[in-house]
């Protein structure tokens, strides 16, 4: 039944999904696209209707396990942020090669200005690279609609859809008035099933099968509903996803300029060449990287009348904001206060209590005595162990390079070289660096800090939880040189102990400091007293 919902971008997109008959989702919790798979796993709908939603190992996973359920004539969704679609990757950009069954849609949220992130990355160059359909919302409630429809084109084009958000319209919230909701597919699975094969004879045919799709998909972004041109003045807008409602909004919703939006990609050709006949200048406005831009600037300008991040009327990084879009647009901005003369910056820190202080405190303590260690860290709340007062970490990459920039250093020589890595991020990404170093026999020490949970994301569940010790042992790791400590006060002498036996081991050894987070550990008695 149709009615109206205050939601965020992340729940208009898993309320869309859920109307759209998905029969699963598959995600590994990154922010900000956490809130799509959580939404789902608390929605009456996906529990009535057997909907499979729980965490994936990692994104990898996430991305094959989607394709299973396309396979078998089902409809699936895979949710995650920005640097997950990097680890997605092979799954992702083979998936156009085999094509889809049933619908598969893949939703990235990418960040902007890194607010919880460790670089800037434009989603949308994957999806080109792909030669998959892009998506790219302007409104929570084109993200609702377009969810149907990009499963209805995954199925009409046999193609993975990519719809790409950003922070804002991800965390913002507005209403939202919902349609109709369909069936869920049945089980069915393809007639072809070579090109599921992907021997060079399949993918060579494959690709040109793909390849030859993209004309249609062009001509259908030329009529999509989500593509707009507005006939206006000499002066041009091209706005992209989120640029349009800021665009709408620095304009009161309504402008005598030339303005062509564009919510689906490939880019509409003919819509842009008509703008561009038709203006004297075109600013492009897009949250992200300048990938219009500079598609606009190779293939349609040789006057250098676009504009955009490459030319400086925008800022060349971080996120879009509607005071930049103003200056740009040649707008005054709003009043601003000024800045507080009182209230000081307060980096992020770890939670009072939290077992991570104790973990770090106690090996600052012990490689102090070797002057030339060094400590890489990972991904995930211990990260914050690299701010003052602490300072116990020298790097933090990618999720698992941890385990493996240590393996690499004692390979160079260093020792000691030490590991910190969280027990989600070791299962996401650390095991496969545990089994080079145990082949080696890498003189590295590896520090599993172990808090039963994915805190840094809200405290979704790990997937290594109870198997952690298991997991080392199988991989290969000597059962004499696996630690188990609980992170508290009252054993610092022995967790100081067990660190300063294990550095002088010549070999690979773990030690899992385990202690659940005070957050998910207060919300957990918060709950049984209920």
């Amino acid at each position: 039944m149709n009615k109206k919902q205050l939601l965020l971008g992340d729940q208009a997109i898993a309320l869309g999904a859920l109307h759209a008959g998905i029969s699963g989702v598959y995600a590994y919790p990154g922010t900000p696209s956490t809130e799509i798979t959580e939404y789902i796993q608390e929605h009456p709908l996906a529990r009535e209707r057997g909907v499979h939603s729980d965490w994936c190992t990692n994104e990898k996973t996430a991305m094959e396990a989607a394709l299973g359920v396309s396979y078998a004539g089902q409809r699936a969704l895979v949710c995650m942020k920005h640097v997950g679609m990097n680890v997605a990757a092979d799954a992702f950009v083979n998936s156009a090669m085999t094509g889809t069954h049933g619908g598969l849609v893949v939703v990235v949220a990418d960040d902007p200005s890194m607010h919880s992130s460790q670089n800037e990355q434009d989603t949308r160059f994957y999806g080109k690279f792909a030669f998959t359909p892009i998506f790219e919302p302007s409104s929570q409630q084109e993200a609702y609609e377009m969810m149907g429809t990009a499963f209805d084109l995954s199925e009409e084009a046999h193609l993975p859809v990519l719809l790409r958000i950003t922070t804002r319209m991800a965390h913002s919230r507005a209403v939202v008035q919902t349609g109709t909701i369909r069936e869920q597919n049945s089980l069915t699975f393809p007639e072809d099933r070579s090109r599921w094969v992907l021997l060079p004879l399949n993918a060579r045919r494959r690709y040109n099968e793909v390849l030859q799709e993209q004309d249609r998909l062009e001509k259908l972004s030329e009529k999509s509903p989500y593509n707009q041109y507005i006939a206006g003045n000499r002066q041009g807008v091209i706005a992209c996803g989120i640029g349009y409602n800021y665009l709408m909004e620095a304009f009161d919703g309504q402008t005598d300029r030339t303005v062509l939006k564009i919510a689906q990609y490939p880019l509409p050709t003919a819509l842009i060449q008509k703008l561009m006949d038709s203006c004297d200048e075109v600013l492009v406005v897009e949250d992200g990287q300048p990938f219009v831009e500079e598609q606009l600037r190779g293939l349609l300008d040789s006057s250098g009348k676009v504009l955009g991040r490459l030319s400086g009327q925008l800022p060349r990084v971080g996120e879009l904001t509607p005071d930049a879009l103003k200056q740009a647009l040649g707008l005054p901005n709003g009043h601003h206060f000024a800045p507080s003369e009182t209230v000081v910056g307060r980096p992020p820190a770890l939670c009072s209590g939290c077992g991570h202080r104790d973990v770090y405190e106690i090996l600052n303590e012990v490689i102090r005595e070797y002057p030339d260690s060094k400590v890489f860290s990972d991904i995930g709340c211990y990260t914050l162990g690299a701010l003052p007062p602490m300072r116990a970490i020298d790097s933090c990459v990618d999720m698992g390079a941890s385990i493996t920039m240590a393996k690499g250093a004692a390979d160079a020589g260093l020792f000691p070289s030490v590991a910190v890595i969280g027990d989600s991020t070791f299962t996401h990404s650390g095991m496969t660096g545990l089994l080079d170093a145990v082949n080696s026999k890498s003189r590295v020490t590896i520090i599993i800090s172990d808090n039963l949970t994915t805190a840094m994301t809200g405290g979704q569940d790990s997937a290594g939880t109870g198997r952690i010790e298991s997991i080392c042992l199988g991989i290969g790791v000597e059962p004499e040189h696996l630690r188990v400590v609980v992170p508290m006060p009252k054993n610092r002498e022995e967790i100081r102990q067990v660190i300063a036996e294990e550095l002088e081991y010549e070999g690979v050894s773990v030690i899992i400091p385990r202690r659940e987070c005070i957050q998910t550990l207060k919300r957990h008695l918060k709950k049984s007293k209920s």
